[in-house]
């Protein structure tokens, strides 16, 4: 899940959208969702509505984010009865395989995981009386047409990202953190400024060979953005729940969006230095002048201690962000402003803002 963005003016979280509540309102339009079932309405169990809003919202971000790992399997993953779909690319898989011999395992678990997570949710919120997250009726957006991708709607677009690589330095940084106001660089500069594809839109993306590997390392940066999004998503919202088994499924949650994040960035962190001759995009050795350093250096894959709730304490390795406030429309507008909608209906955006808000006013 992205991770608070200032650029982007839709905003956007991950992705689902309500069965039967939410996503029954078919006729919303940009400004607001007319005949939506309310959360009070839906969590009619012994959920309170105010916990129901934040489980709902985190279940439509990881159907979102199932979509989007699903696609990056089929091509790239490994494709059996556990992550059923596609019959592979070698060649994107050869690429993906220079950032680490075990991309194929590690995209393959990381996509059964994301499922497994909104299964467990929407499974749970009814559980209670509260109603589930279903956004099959906007998987309208197309697949790749390269050798191994299935030709099926989707959610999530992966073949025009703007992807925001200043995870990367804010997690090296001993100086900063965003819940204090705090910026950061960009690792990789020319992905946060264009469109650039994380797999092959069709079979002519294979070569040049250097084309092939920089959308291969556009995936492994774009890996540790979703999931550094994730990692902090998940402890700003438990601020907010009420019922202790609810924040106990926040709690167990949430860590596996870490350890995943913790994998994709030392995964990153090889991505061979390259200019793509086919539009110019450069990932920089980041080992070497004008970077390097300790904010830039590819092994320093821990969190750096930093500020943490007020400049007077010491410093302290921590998640950041984990500010509640405005933390689901926070993750909504960072994966809108990735790209990862492109192409989506305005009823997506409003159902997505909508859940967003209930989420963000909860406990308050």
């Amino acid at each position: 899940m992205g991770e608070t963005s200032t650029h982007g003016d839709v905003r956007t979280s991950r992705r689902a959208f309500v069965v039967g509540g939410l996503g029954a309102a078919a006729g919303v339009a940009a400004g607001g969702l007319a005949g939506a079932v309310s959360v009070a309405d839906a969590a009619n169990g012994d959920l309170s509505s105010g916990d129901a809003a934040i489980l709902r919202f985190l279940s439509a971000l990881e159907i979102l984010e199932t979509d989007l790992w699903q696609q990056y399997n089929e091509l790239g993953g490994i494709q059996d009865r556990e992550v059923p779909g596609g019959s592979g690319n070698p060649a994107y898989t050869a690429a993906l395989a220079v950032l680490d011999s075990d991309m194929a395992q590690y995209i393959h678990d990381n996509t059964e995981d994301e499922h497994s997570h909104f299964t467990f949710l929407n499974a749970y919120l009814r559980a209670h009386g509260a109603q589930g997250v279903n956004l099959d009726r906007f998987r309208t957006l197309p697949s790749s047409k390269a050798t191994g991708a299935q030709q099926i709607g989707r959610l999530t677009n992966l073949m025009e990202l703007t992807v925001d690589t200043s995870w990367w330095t804010r997690y090296r940084s001993g100086h900063g953190n965003p819940d204090l106001g705090d910026t950061f660089p960009q690792a990789v500069p020319d992905l946060a400024k264009g469109k650039f594809p994380a797999i092959p839109r069709s079979d002519a993306d294979l070569a040049p060979k250097k084309h092939l590997q920089a959308i291969a390392n556009t995936a492994g940066f774009h890996f540790a953005f979703i999931e550094q999004g994730g990692t902090s998503l998940y402890p700003s919202l438990a601020q907010r729940v009420q019922d202790p088994e609810a924040l106990r499924v926040l709690l167990s949650i949430g860590p596996t969006e870490t350890m995943h994040f913790q994998t994709w960035q030392d995964k990153a962190g090889n991505a061979p230095p390259l200019t793509d001759p086919t539009n110019g995009l450069t990932f920089p050795d980041l080992n070497a002048p004008p970077f390097g350093g300790q904010i830039f250096q590819t092994n320093l894959i821990m969190p750096e201690p930093t500020a943490f709730l007020s400049r007077k304490f010491p410093a302290v390795s921590i998640i950041r962000p984990t500010d509640t406030q405005g933390a689901a429309m926070g993750a909504a507008r960072a994966l809108t402003a990735d790209g990862l909608f492109r192409g989506q209906s305005a009823d997506f955006f409003a159902t997505l803002h909508h859940l967003a808000r209930q989420a963000d006013a909860a406990g308050s």
